[in-house]
């Protein structure tokens, strides 16, 4: 899969980004040079996680039957040890629907083992970049 990036000419900093059929800019705050025309990478890269734990919880309700009516997903980030090392993301999943104690704690499982979790934790990523004039 590819995804391609774009410089918003009509921005400081703004990036549009096509993934599929999907468009969206990615910017930095005004504090960092951009116009905050959009989330920033690291809100993306939280979001994934959100996205990730609610839907991969969503999945699984439906597929065993499990009463979900609704998920509220809030993250929240603490960067302050970054540079250290140590970046810290709490994820908070509300879910509405007639759940025992049971299934509440089944559907917290799931959360704990999505695949965007998996990936921060336990996966080593490898990146290359390549860098090169455009004409």
């Amino acid at each position: 899969m590819t995804i391609e990036l774009q410089r918003d000419l009509t921005a400081a900093m703004a990036q549009q980004v096509h993934i599929r059929g999907h468009s969206l800019t990615a910017d930095v705050s005004e504090a960092e040079g951009g116009a905050d025309s959009g989330p920033s990478p690291h809100d993306l890269y939280d979001a994934a996680l959100g996205a990730c734990k609610a839907l991969t919880v969503m999945w699984y309700a439906r597929k065993k039957g499990i009463p979900v009516e609704d998920i509220h997903t809030r993250m929240e980030r603490d960067d302050s040890q970054e540079r250290s090392g140590v970046y810290k993301l709490s994820a908070r999943l509300q879910i509405k629907g007639a759940l025992s104690d049971a299934q509440l704690q089944e559907l917290h499982a799931v959360a704990q083992k999505c695949p965007v979790h998996k990936l921060m934790t336990t996966v080593t990523t490898e990146i290359t970049t390549e860098l090169e004039r455009l004409p």
